[in-house]
């Protein structure tokens, strides 16, 4: 047990001394981070519209219509 907590000790140190000694490696995780967010967050709302807002006016007919979907057999 004292082994891997040593083992968990010096890895987290190795990324911690590694981000911290970055320079050019923050910008680039700002840039993943932004693009990241740019995939989930801009391009979710354009191509995947909440088709269940647009044509129930309520929540009981939302989950009406969800529970028939997923019961429904083929």
């Amino acid at each position: 047990m004292q082994r891997f907590k040593s083992l968990l000790i010096a890895i987290f140190s190795l990324y911690r001394d590694g981000f911290k000694n970055m320079r050019l490696g923050k910008k680039l995780w700002l840039i993943a981070m932004i693009k990241l967010f740019i995939i989930f967050a801009v391009i979710k709302y354009f191509f995947f519209p909440d088709v269940l807002q647009e044509h129930f006016q309520n929540d009981a007919q939302r989950s009406d219509y969800i529970l028939n979907q997923l019961t429904q057999g083929e």
